[in-house]
């Protein structure tokens, strides 16, 4: 790469950081080209971008951007994914480290704050967007639910006692 098209990496790089709330950050020594188009695959199906540059490079692009903390974590072969939905890009990656053993989360940065991967572990853990509106939606339909079986109660009931008493007279 010439330094113009290092340049204009950089940059295409940068735009894709600001463009993104969450960052991870991965170590795929290990990982031979099918595991990694795997892992590239369930990315894409999540909304995430999967980027693997050099280290020096990633750090030159990091800086003034909302991941500039994630610095220090650059250090060996190291990938990065990006995401809009933090919790989609953690479970996605967990899921993968869990198949795969050579993957190994080094962190990640979320709300400009660094991750340990234990936190990556943590947000894997918390229910996605949709999975928290269908459980919203769940709880508010279930008061009316029972609301409506309440109300429908005593009509059921004087409909049962009519019933037994016009069985008792035959």
């Amino acid at each position: 790469m010439n330094r113009e098209q290092k340049s204009s990496y950089v940059s295409s790089l940068k735009e894709s950081l600001n463009n993104n709330e969450a960052m991870m950050i991965y170590h795929y020594h290990g990982l031979n080209v099918n595991q990694l188009d795997d892992l590239r695959n369930q990315m894409r199906e999540a909304g995430a971008l999967l980027k693997v540059t050099k280290n020096r490079i990633t750090k030159i692009a990091l800086k003034d951007t909302q991941h500039e903390e994630a610095i220090s974590l650059f250090s060996g072969q190291t990938g990065v994914a990006l995401s809009k939905d933090p919790i989609t890009l953690a479970k996605t990656l967990v899921n993968f480290q869990k198949k795969n053993d050579m993957l190994k989360i080094v962190g990640g940065v979320m709300d400009s704050k660094v991750l340990a991967p234990e936190d990556v572990a943590k947000i894997a853990t918390l229910p996605t967007l949709d999975e928290a509106r269908a459980k919203i939606a769940a709880i508010l339909q279930t008061p009316a639910q029972q609301l409506i079986s309440i109300l429908l109660a005593p009509g059921a009931k004087i409909a049962n006692l009519a019933h037994a008493k016009s069985l008792k007279k035959d």
